[in-house]
């Protein structure tokens, strides 16, 4: 999944970005209220962390504006202000949670876990291809039974292939999904990641290879 944190207490941005990267997200962060808006209209998100105070556009601006634009990401407001009023308020523009800081990053997890898992916007949280079964809460993965040990890089691109199965992905829209905005990409990573995956979830079983390369376009992965 890829997350935007829009907060302009760096501390704080730095913290959620580092601590969601270690649960396999991929996270970019923007500072201020412009920069933000303008990632989360432009660019596609699982879903938004978003401070209600911000500079240059504060978030009760930018979150109407998305739902005007017909943009449904969920969006998780973050504010000091712990008054009724406030938490009403923020719901009633569009926001799908609110949290007052300062909070425990674990909760934080829990409503970014359960707001992802909503009907309208979720897949399933075990995701299959063949005899492969990946678990996006436990993040256990197994094939024929074996449980497979994977990086959080290398679970989080199994993950995106899977949600996307039998759909040939470019490297630019798994570069897009899975690593951060700011990443630093050389145009071999995706190969690389890819040969990890066959590594762990192909060439040790005697079963038919499921990631597959479509030559000139990018890959898929296959599995009734």
């Amino acid at each position: 999944m890829r997350l935007l944190v829009v907060e302009d207490e760096r501390k704080i941005a730095d913290s959620l970005k580092k601590g969601l990267e270690q649960e396999t997200y991929a996270v970019d962060v923007a500072y201020d209220g412009e920069y933000g808006y303008d990632l989360a209209s432009t660019e596609d998100y699982d879903l938004i962390i978003l401070d209600l105070m911000l500079p240059g556009m504060n978030g009760v601006t930018i979150c109407k504006n998305l739902r005007v634009e017909g943009k449904s990401t969920p969006i998780l407001m973050l504010t000091a202000k712990g008054e009724l009023e406030d938490k009403i308020g923020g719901l009633n523009i569009g926001a799908d949670d609110y949290m007052v800081k300062p909070f425990a990053f674990e909760e934080l997890l829990a409503r970014v876990k359960a707001l992802a898992r909503r009907p309208k916007n979720s897949l399933p949280t075990i995701l299959t291809a063949g005899n492969l079964t990946l678990d996006t809460i436990s993040y256990k993965v197994t094939r024929t039974g074996k449980e497979i040990g994977l990086s959080k890089k290398e679970f989080a691109l199994l993950a995106y292939l899977l949600k996307n199965k039998s759909r040939v992905l470019t490297k630019e829209q798994i570069i897009a999904n899975v690593w951060d905005f700011d990443s630093d990409i050389l145009p071999n990573t995706v190969e690389v990641y890819i040969g990890y995956l066959r590594d762990k979830i192909d060439k040790p079983f005697k079963e038919p290879p499921l990631i597959k390369t479509v030559r000139g376009f990018g890959y898929r992965i296959e599995g009734d």
